[in-house]
């Protein structure tokens, strides 16, 4: 199974002229190329899939896809899925 993940773009820059940058999947950032996605701005929620941005979506899409996939975890339907994987979902 392929799995996208949406993220909040914390930061952009180039980096081998590649349009990167930092993404915020609750509270761990990583980086992430921007190059599909050239209208995205510090600030978009982004679904990133192995580390490149694949689209956009609205905050409220975002929300509602991280509820899912911490539901999915919580329920332990998907085999392999750790909580470490899900944004919002580390343990203390």
């Amino acid at each position: 199974m392929c799995l996208g993940v949406p993220g909040k773009i914390i930061e952009m820059y180039e980096k081998e002229g590649l349009r990167m940058g930092k993404v915020d999947f609750g509270g761990i950032a990583r980086e992430t190329c921007l190059d599909f996605v050239p209208e995205a701005r510090i600030g978009d929620y982004t679904v990133i899939h192995v580390g490149f941005a694949i689209s956009l979506l609205s905050e409220a899409e975002a929300q509602k896809t991280i509820e899912m996939l911490r539901e999915i975890a919580e329920a332990g339907e998907e085999p392999g899925l750790s909580d470490e994987q899900i944004p919002g979902m580390r343990q203390p």
